[in-house]
């Protein structure tokens, strides 16, 4: 497996021994079956299980090993592509309906969150959008308007009232309202632990597949690399940012590389109105926000890149140069970094993600949570791909599907200001 980050990360110290899951052994029999470990296939196989189905999870190395420990926990229903341009490539109808389900998956994933036994550090949040220079307002305000217009709980900030509640003035920004944070390994590990003990979830780490075929009958065949087998009428394949596990014919993503910093807890956090999080137009860009205990995380400046900077010195770099952003921001805080790492992620054609069934092979899914808001987008998948199984409508299956024709399209835009 490719590593997918590298560095001194900070998540995994918040839950220091997490419960492990036995390799498969055997052959078992499933209505579902899903390959990865991580955030997609966590909320997948919770959200399967708890509606019925007879559901594995196998993981060929650990859960949350994977993208889920390099994760920020930034739940947001906004997009690395404005609502406003996402109207000029798919129409206004497609494109709200996307933002509202973004919108809905937050609701959902609070949902989830309040009900699991453990605390994952889920909390509400606002979001603050700042224009980076006085050439991204007149985008910002149109942005906002296109939020407003579309129902979307929403402010328009101008300099003055940014100055009045932080430490720092920007030319303008959007404050949306129904975002939240969350810790996305002690997320991952407890919705997988209830999964299995309240829901009939089987849980297997160490598990490696091999091979992938239909039988004779339409049922699903794998096989693992120690030789155990599973037979499955559905499998979904939630394997993050890994483009050379795809199975289908499907349009491969450009893979990008982010750094992250996280710095000790503040001991004063009153410069921080409403522990919002904050984020910027700029392209590459930044954002930060609060850990439960007062640290601050910040990233960004992400770069074209297959492989996550191994080196300390060009990760030193980057780190550097997000203390100070963090720094220009709050003059009050202690920005050195307490943890730093680099780690890869992918961006699709058109911006939105790859869920839903394969278009030449039955009964497989895909949900692949491509783009900055990758959490979100596992929520909508698992709830797209249980609605797939058990034959229900769902407003984003032809927006996000495999076969959108915006994925054959050669000239989706960019994100934009």
């Amino acid at each position: 497996m490719k590593d997918l980050h590298e560095g001194h990360l900070y998540w995994q110290t918040t839950l220091p021994d997490p419960n492990t899951y036995p390799p498969l052994e055997g052959s078992i029999e499933a209505d579902a079956v899903i390959i990865g470990g991580g955030m997609s296939g966590s909320i997948t196989g919770y959200v399967l299980a708890r509606s019925g189905l007879r559901t594995v999870l196998l993981e060929r190395d650990l859960v949350a090993g994977g993208s889920s420990m390099a994760n920020t926990g930034l739940l947001q229903f906004c997009n690395d592509i404005m609502l406003k341009d996402l109207i000029e490539q798919i129409g206004e109808a497609d494109a709200v309906t996307f933002y509202r389900a973004c919108a809905k998956a937050v609701n959902d994933l609070s949902e989830i969150a309040h009900s699991l036994p453990a605390d994952t550090e889920f909390y509400p949040r606002s979001s603050l959008y700042c224009a980076s220079s006085d050439q991204d307002v007149p985008g910002l305000k149109r942005e906002y308007e296109a939020l407003k217009a579309s129902g979307f709980d929403v402010e328009y900030w101008e300099p003055d009232r940014i100055g009045a509640h932080f430490p720092f003035r920007k030319p303008g920004a959007i404050v949306t309202h129904g975002d939240a944070e969350v810790n996305p390994f002690r997320f991952v590990h407890t919705l997988i632990d209830e999964g299995s003990q309240s829901f009939g979830l089987r849980v297997h780490e160490h598990t490696d597949i091999v091979s992938h075929r239909t039988d004779e009958a339409g049922k699903h065949v794998l096989k693992t690399s120690s030789g155990a087998t599973v037979h499955a009428n559905h499998v979904i394949y939630a394997v993050g940012y890994e483009p050379e596990e795809l199975r289908g014919q499907l349009v491969k993503a450009e893979m990008n590389r982010t750094s992250v910093i996280v710095t000790e807890p503040q001991t004063d956090l009153s410069p921080w109105h409403g522990r919002y999080l904050i984020w910027e137009t700029a392209r590459p860009y930044f954002y930060t926000r609060l850990t439960k205990d007062g640290r601050v995380i910040a990233g960004g400046y992400d770069e074209v890149g297959t492989e996550p900077l191994a080196g300390r010195n060009a990760r030193d770099k980057f780190s550097q140069k997000l203390a100070e952003r963090v720094q220009q921001l709050f003059p009050s805080f202690q920005v050195g970094p307490a943890y730093e790492w680099n780690a890869t992620f992918g961006i699709s054609r058109d911006n939105l993600p790859f869920i839903g069934e394969d278009p030449k092979w039955p009964r497989v899914y895909y949900c692949l949570g491509y783009g900055g808001n990758g959490t979100v987008y596992s929520m909508m998948g698992a709830g797209l791909i249980r609605d797939l199984i058990k034959g229900y409508s769902n407003p984003v299956a032809s927006i996000i599907g495999l076969d959108r024709p915006s994925l054959q399209q050669s000239d989706a835009p960019t994100p934009s200001s």
